[in-house]
């Protein structure tokens, strides 16, 4: 396929008029030779932006990862590619630890056998080992003190795609041992927790490097006790997840987190949950009902917000288009971020040769719409 007349999103965090052109799936140089053969797209009047990928999601359409069926991740993974996210990383949630190894052991088996939509690759597990002061939707009843030889299962079962896995330091006396044993294996993040800055520190300090949905779930930021937003701004190897679906984070506290972070180090994850693209009503998360009405989710019972109800593609435009965040950099915390920080830019992140050839082609105009989705090189919306 070739892709012509589009302003391509370039590594550079620019756009550049180019061709762009994919062949057996795979971006390619654009020489006489890849051209021969190859269907023209004419995608004037368009913006070419590589597929996004969120790292951070539970479901949609009325399915939930969690749920633990290889008839869930189809759902889902149809969904999301049609959106324009390409690939996936999804949060599991704070479950039975046998739970927890079935939900990974089917992700698994899905993510290497054939099938429709987004590539599954990887998972960000938020719990079991996180805080019941900060436990916002998570079920208090699995929360479980940190275990290598856990964590070790979890990575069994998922066949090496567990990616992230969450810590709250201040319930886990010896942290920075367990962070030490375990930092091979996966990449440790701060999640759910009420650890104060000199904690946090700490944990940064022993190797943790991400920091789940910043703001949303932990301590806040104070003048005499910056808590860990506090430590993550001083943690320059750390990334850090944004919502920006304009519930979870004020549009100010969005801006204020690139000036304290650096647009480099926020990767925008969307939270999304079963009850996205479905309408208003009651739904189960991880044994809990909760509420969805309008762009609110929140747990029946407690009143806490659960999570979104918008994809990435809609939290990337709403950055853009109601809290002032540049295009470029937007696109940026959607795609190429997300890929380096669970290790996977080499495959996925940017329109670049060797790399999956997935785009999004939107309007070159303020409205931003969706006109089209081609995932390994074929069109799929």
């Amino acid at each position: 396929m070739i892709l012509k007349n589009a302003s391509v999103y370039t590594p550079e965090r620019t756009f550049v008029r180019r061709d762009v052109v994919i062949r057996d799936g795979r971006f390619v140089e654009d020489t006489p030779e890849n051209r021969q053969g190859e269907e023209v797209l004419d995608a004037g009047g368009c913006l070419a932006i590589p597929g996004l990928l969120d790292l951070h999601f539970h479901g949609a359409l009325g399915e939930d990862v969690s749920d633990g069926t290889r008839h869930a991740y189809e759902v889902i993974a149809k969904y999301e590619a049609e959106q324009g996210i390409t690939a996936i990383c999804p949060a599991t949630l704070t479950l039975p630890v046998d739970d927890l190894c079935h939900i990974l052991s089917v992700g698994a088996e899905f993510a290497h056998t054939p099938h429709e939509g987004a590539d599954l690759v990887g998972f960000n597990m938020e719990g079991p080992f996180i805080s019941r002061a900060k436990k916002g939707a998570q079920n208090e009843r699995y929360i479980l003190k940190a275990d290598p030889e856990i964590v070790k299962r979890f990575v069994e079962a998922s066949e090496g795609l567990v990616k992230i896995i969450g810590l709250a330091p201040e319930e886990n006396p010896g942290f920075e041992g367990y962070i030490q044993k375990v930092k091979g294996l996966v990449r440790v993040s701060l999640a759910h927790s009420a650890a104060d800055y000199e904690t946090a520190m700490r944990a940064f300090s022993a190797g943790a490097c991400h920091a789940v949905h910043m703001f949303n779930a932990m301590t806040d930021f104070g003048h005499r006790a910056p808590g860990a937003i506090g430590a993550i701004s001083d943690s320059p190897a750390v990334c850090a997840e944004l919502i920006c679906d304009g519930i979870h984070v004020h549009p100010a506290a969005v801006r204020c987190a690139f000036r304290l972070v650096g647009k480099e180090r926020i990767v925008m994850i969307s939270d999304s949950l079963r009850c996205t693209g479905m309408p208003d009503g009651e739904y189960m998360l991880g044994g809990q009902p909760i509420v969805k009405n309008g762009p609110y989710c929140r747990l029946k019972k407690e009143g806490n917000i659960a999570g979104s109800v918008s994809n990435l593609m809609e939290c990337m435009k709403t950055a853009v288009q109601k809290m002032e965040i540049p295009l470029e950099t937007a696109i940026a915390c959607a795609t190429i971020q997300p890929a380096e920080a669970i290790g996977v830019a080499d495959q996925y992140g940017s329109i670049t040769p060797g790399k999956k050839g997935n785009v999004v082609l939107l309007a070159a105009d303020e409205t931003l719409t969706t006109r089209g989705v081609i995932q390994n090189g074929r069109v799929i919306r």
